[in-house]
């Protein structure tokens, strides 16, 4: 028996059981659908944070307190505060840091904010008019916050474009007051539309303030040695080159301004975009390959389902087994054709599961988290990774029944039943 002849009699076989082939697929294609999805979800969740920080440029260094002991992150979470104002005016020296080109202090904290009916909770960041060029932003009307207001303290606000239009609507708030933590704000600007978010936190979605109003009039915190303390600094830097000396630099002059002797274990970490950068793909890769697995459990349970049903055929067919071997069917012509059934039902279940998978992923593109669309990566290579893994599943489980059906006596086949 030919190939073309197994694979006929095969589809005849499955054909005759149109509703056990059918359930005995879908966990095929449950298991496929499932990969593609969460997969895509992963991969969207890596370009969207990839982009965002990106989007920061390649200048930026991010100094964030960090507890004595702790690596890159690990420091962040419920640390004492460690960094200060004063801290940002020692980096932004010349004559101390290599190749600076601006220095941003960042406060920031969450409170209500309410304009006229309208209140939102969201994040309140005191900073410098260094911010706006560290971070990538622009106006979209107004200005932003001046050195005059960090000297005098002024009340005044730039709102991200979120904030502006939950708040406002399509208005334009220049000009309007806001009141945070009952205390009138003057809507000096508003910024223009970023995107993205971190950790689920929007970029559009804040209000910026003086940091000098920051401390004295909405949050005040301060290091243990008493100055105004702030949750990081940005530091800018020439050019991309100039990275890694300015991050020695910074070091150098944090250590002195802590006092930290040459045993001492640093207070704050120094970070480039490239190592966050780095850190975060990192992280996603590991999810989205944790994703993938989770999901590939539906495809084992699939390949079970398949091994079970394949059994079952082969004893109801004991019988047309035996018949066929006593007419000169070889041993490998059984097992083809029982393999082929396995194979037919994989690959059948894996191309529903792709279209289903696909639809899934458009279908979270929809969502949005944060005020933004939630991004999904459909993406050759998870497509070939699912069907690759569904089909193999499907003919390891069709092989034990195969093997089974085709070592079967003829004689004792042909009396079963």
């Amino acid at each position: 028996m030919g190939f073309k002849d197994s694979l006929t009699t095969a589809l005849k076989s499955l054909a005759a059981n149109k509703l056990r082939s059918a359930l005995t697929m879908l966990g095929i294609i449950i298991g496929v659908a499932a990969v593609i999805g969460l997969m895509s979800i992963g991969r969207g969740v890596e370009a969207s944070i990839t982009s965002t920080l990106e989007g920061l440029g390649s200048n930026a260094i991010y100094v964030i307190p960090q507890t004595p002991g702790a690596t890159g992150f690990g420091g962040l979470t419920g640390s004492m505060p460690t960094l200060s104002v004063d801290d940002a005016e020692a980096l932004a020296d010349p004559s101390r840091v290599r190749a600076v080109a601006s220095v941003a202090p960042v406060g920031s904290n969450y409170a209500d904010v309410i304009a006229g009916s309208e209140s939102i909770t969201t994040s309140i960041t005191g900073t410098t008019p260094a911010y706006m060029g560290a971070m990538g932003y622009s106006l979209v009307s107004g200005q932003f916050i001046s050195e005059r207001n960090v000297t005098h303290r002024d009340m005044v606000a730039v709102l991200g474009d979120k904030t502006a239009r939950d708040l406002f609507g399509e208005a334009d708030p220049v000009g309007q007051k806001v009141k945070i933590k009952g205390r009138r704000f003057t809507v000096v600007g508003v910024l223009a539309a970023k995107g993205g978010a971190m950790m689920g936190i929007s970029q559009d979605e804040m209000v910026l303030v003086p940091i000098t109003t920051y401390h004295s009039r909405l949050f005040t915190q301060r290091t243990a040695s008493g100055e105004d303390a702030v949750q990081s600094i940005i530091v800018e830097v020439t050019s991309a080159e100039s990275v890694n000396g300015a991050i020695l630099d910074i070091e150098d002059v944090l250590r002195q301004r802590h006092r930290l002797g040459s045993g001492d274990e640093d207070d704050f970490a120094a970070i480039s975009q490239e190592q966050i950068l780095s850190t975060v793909q990192q992280i996603t890769g590991v999810l989205t390959l944790l994703l993938g697995a989770i999901a590939g459990i539906s495809l084992l349970v699939g390949g079970i389902g398949i091994m079970n049903i394949m059994l079952v055929s082969v004893t109801e067919r004991t019988r047309e087994i035996g018949i066929r071997k006593a007419v000169g069917a070889k041993r490998r012509d059984i097992l083809r054709q029982f393999l082929l059934e396995a194979a037919v039902i994989s690959l059948v279940g894996s191309a529903v599961g792709i279209a289903a998978g696909v639809i899934m992923a458009r279908l979270f593109s929809r969502l949005s988290f944060a005020g933004e669309a939630f991004t999904t990566v459909v993406s050759a290579d998870i497509i070939i990774l699912a069907i690759s893994v569904a089909i193999f599943i499907g003919l390891v489980s069709g092989i034990y029944p195969a093997l089974r059906a085709a070592r079967l006596n003829p004689i004792d086949a042909l009396h079963y039943g």
